[in-house]
C-alpha cells in the first residue's frame, strides 16, 4: 500500500489547488472529498504521479506516515467539527489535524485545547492567495504548538510563494488561535485596501472624468511606483476587460453592491474588544452593507444631487490621488498591525509582527511592495508601538495628508462617497491631536451617571457635584 506524506480532505477549489502543489514539490498526498464524484474528478481531471484519491477517511489515513498529518480545507464552522469527530478514533497521540479554512479563531482555541486533551495536535493555518496561490504559492500562517510545528514545517514552506528575497512566506505564528487570527486582520486589511482603491476610482471617474482605458493606464502608472500592489495590478486589469456578451467594458456591466463573507466584520467585533480603532476596516465593512441597501434606489430620486466641481489639472489630479491613496493605505495598514499588537499581548502569543509582515509580500492578497518597509520597521524595532512612529512611515505621511485631505475634501463637497478615506483622515487627526474633547465627555459622564473623571493636576479619581443652572 502506498505510504503518504499528508492527507488533504476537501478537493473543491482550494483544498485541490493546494494538494497539487504539495504534489508538484514531491510530497506523496493522500486526498478525501465527503462526495467521491469531487475525488474522481480530480483524478481525472488533474492526474499527478504523487496524488492519490480514497473513497473513505479510513482509507486515507491508513495510508499516512507517522506522525499522521491531515489538512482539512472544508467550509468553515460545523463541517469542521464533523470532521474532526469523524477523525478522532482514526488517528494515534502525537497525529497532528491542520484547517487550512478561514475558521473563527475563537473555534481554533477551543478546538485545540479539546484535541490537545485527546493527544492529538491542532494547527489552525490561514491560508491567503486565492485558487492561483493555492496551486502556485500563498501567504500561510500556522498556529499551533510550537514543538510540533517542525513536523509540518517543511511541507508548508515548500508550497508557500516566495517574497523576492527569496524567503518563504510562512512562518510559525504562535499557539492555538494565532494563525487564524492574523489570517482574519490580513483579511479585514484587505477589505479597506480595496475600498481605498474603489473611493480612488470614483475620484478618478467623476471628479477626474477618466474613462476607463485612461483608468487602467492611471493605475498601471500606480503600479510602477511606491503604490505597487497585487491590488492594484488587477485594477489596471479590469478596467481593460472586455464584456463577453457584448461590446461594452466589463467593469460597467457589473452591479454596484458587493458582499462580504464575513471575516471584515469579524476583524472590526474583535476590535471593538480589544479597544483597538480599526475604523477603516469597518467603514470598508461597512460600504459593502450600504452597496445592498434596497433603499438606495428611492434615496437617489429623492435626494438631490452634488454638482461636481471641474478640475483645472488632470494630471496633478491623479497625483493628488495617488498621494492621497498611499497615505491612506498606510493608516489602514497602521490600524491592521495595531490590531495584532494589541492582541499578541491580550491572548499571550507574542507575534512576531515583522515576520507577518514579511509573509504578506508574495502569494497573498494584500502583497505590496511597501511591506518590505513595515518588514524593516518591526526589524529595526521589534517593540514599535504603532506603525506611524517609524520614521519612514511618518514621512510619507506628513508628505501626502495635504493631499489626502484635498481629495477627502473634494469627494465630500461632490456628493462622492469616500468612507475608508475619510476614517483614515480621523484616525490621523485623533491619533496626532492635543485636544479630543474627552474632557467633556467625561464631564457629561460624570454629571449624568457619577461617573467620575480624572484631573490634569492631580491623579485620581474625583467626583463632583454638578449644578442644574436652569
Amino acid at each position: 500500500m502506498r505510504t503518504n506524506n499528508i492527507g488533504m480532505v476537501g478537493l473543491a477549489v482550494m483544498g485541490r489547488s493546494l494538494a497539487l502543489n504539495m504534489a508538484d514539490h514531491g510530497y506523496k498526498v493522500g486526498g478525501y472529498n465527503r462526495s467521491y464524484a469531487v475525488t474522481e474528478h480530480m483524478l481525472e481531471a488533474w492526474p499527478h504521479e504523487n496524488f492519490t484519491g480514497y473513497s473513505t477517511l479510513e482509507e486515507l489515513v491508513a495510508s499516512l506516515e507517522k506522525p499522521r498529518k491531515v489538512m482539512l480545507m472544508v467550509k468553515a464552522g460545523k463541517a469542521v467539527d464533523a470532521i474532526i469527530e469523524q477523525l478522532i478514533p482514526l488517528l494515534e497521540q502525537g497525529d497532528i489535524i491542520l484547517d487550512g479554512g478561514n475558521s473563527f479563531f475563537e473555534d481554533t482555541i477551543r478546538r485545540e485545547a479539546y484535541l490537545k486533551g485527546k493527544g492529538l495536535h491542532y494547527f489552525g493555518v490561514g491560508i491567503s492567495g486565492g485558487e492561483d496561490g493555492a496551486r502556485f504559492g500563498p501567504s500561510i500562517m500556522p498556529g499551533g504548538n510550537k514543538a510540533a510545528y517542525e513536523e509540518i514545517r517543511p511541507i508548508l514552506e515548500a508550497v508557500a510563494a516566495r517574497a523576492e528575497d527569496g524567503t518563504p512566506c510562512c512562518t510559525y505564528i504562535g499557539e492555538n488561535g494565532a494563525g487564524h487570527y492574523v489570517k482574519m486582520v490580513h483579511n479585514g486589511i484587505e477589505y479597506a485596501d480595496m475600498q481605498l482603491i474603489a473611493e480612488a476610482y470614483l475620484l478618478l471617474k467623476h471628479v477626474g472624468h477618466f474613462d476607463n482605458a485612461q483608468l487602467a493606464e492611471i493605475f498601471s502608472e500606480y503600479q510602477k511606483g511606491e503604490l505597487n500592489s497585487f491590488l492594484i495590478h488587477i485594477t489596471s486589469d479590469i478596467f481593460r476587460e472586455q464584456d463577453d456578451k457584448g461590446g461594452k467594458e466589463l467593469v460597467d456591466c457589473i452591479r454596484d453592491a458587493a458582499q462580504q463573507k464575513g471575516t471584515g466584520r469579524w476583524t472590526s467585533i474583535e476590535a471593538l474588544k480589544q479597544g483597538v480603532d480599526v475604523s477603516m476596516i469597518a467603514a470598508a465593512g461597512n460600504t459593502r452593507v450600504m452597496s445592498n441597501n434596497e433603499n438606495r434606489k428611492a434615496a437617489e430620486e429623492q435626494y438631490p444631487h452634488v454638482e461636481i466641481a471641474e478640475i483645472s489639472n488632470p494630471d496633478a489630479f491623479k497625483e493628488e490621488v495617488r498621494q492621497g491613496l498611499y497615505a491612506a493605505k498606510i493608516i489602514a495598514y497602521a490600524q491592521g498591525f495595531d490590531l495584532l499588537k494589541q492582541a499578541s499581548a491580550s491572548y499571550g502569543w507574542e507575534l512576531p509582527l515583522g515576520k507577518i509582515a514579511s509573509i504578506f509580500r508574495a502569494g497573498c492578497i494584500i502583497q505590496a511592495k511597501f511591506l518590505n518597509d513595515i518588514t524593516r520597521a518591526y526589524e529595526q524595532q521589534a517593540d514599535l508601538s504603532h506603525l506611524l512612529l517609524d520614521s519612514f512611515f511618518q514621512e510619507r505621511v506628513v508628505s501626502y495628508e495635504k493631499n489626502l485631505r484635498q481629495i477627502g475634501a473634494q469627494a465630500i463637497l461632490s456628493g462622492i462617497p469616500v468612507p475608508a478615506m475619510a476614517n483614515a483622515i480621523s484616525y490621523l487627526d485623533l491619533f496626532c491631536a492635543t485636544h479630543v474633547g474627552a474632557n467633556l465627555i467625561q464631564a457629561q459622564r460624570d454629571y449624568f451617571g457619577a461617573h467620575t473623571f480624572e484631573r490634569v493636576d492631580e491623579e485620581g479619581s474625583f467626583h463632583h457635584e454638578w449644578r442644574r443652572w436652569a
